[in-house]
């Protein structure tokens, strides 16, 4: 059974850190929690079409950003669950212990490396 002290020190880490960043663009969906949603960024009475463009494509941008960010947040938070449930280290396909190595380049590893694309 692998020692999960350090790993979580570091999901906990990077848990916090991708709450930051997905608050700088987007929000919690008030209606699903579990969800985050971009925001769009502050409007006026933008006259001009190109501000009016330069806000759609800062829209999304966020949406774009926000999307990869979740993905990896998810991840953090079911390595985690699985730390609680001590099956944290076991991958996913095979049953096998996930290596050291690879649980080292990547704590919220699902597989190891020999099922890493599946």
């Amino acid at each position: 059974m692998i020692e999960t002290t350090t790993y979580r020190a570091r999901l906990d880490e990077e848990k916090a850190t991708l709450e930051n960043e997905l608050q700088s663009v987007g929000r919690r969906n008030p209606t699903n929690p579990n969800d985050w949603e971009a925001v769009p960024q502050e409007v006026g009475q933008e006259a001009d079409p190109n501000d009016r463009a330069d806000l759609i494509t800062h829209f999304e941008d966020n949406t774009a950003i926000l999307k990869d960010l979740e993905i990896r947040y998810n991840d953090v938070l079911a390595a985690l669950a699985r730390i609680d449930a001590g099956t944290y280290g076991v991958c996913e396909v095979s049953g096998e212990d996930i290596e050291e190595e690879r649980l080292n380049a990547d704590p919220a590893a699902r597989t190891c490396k020999a099922h890493l694309s599946t």
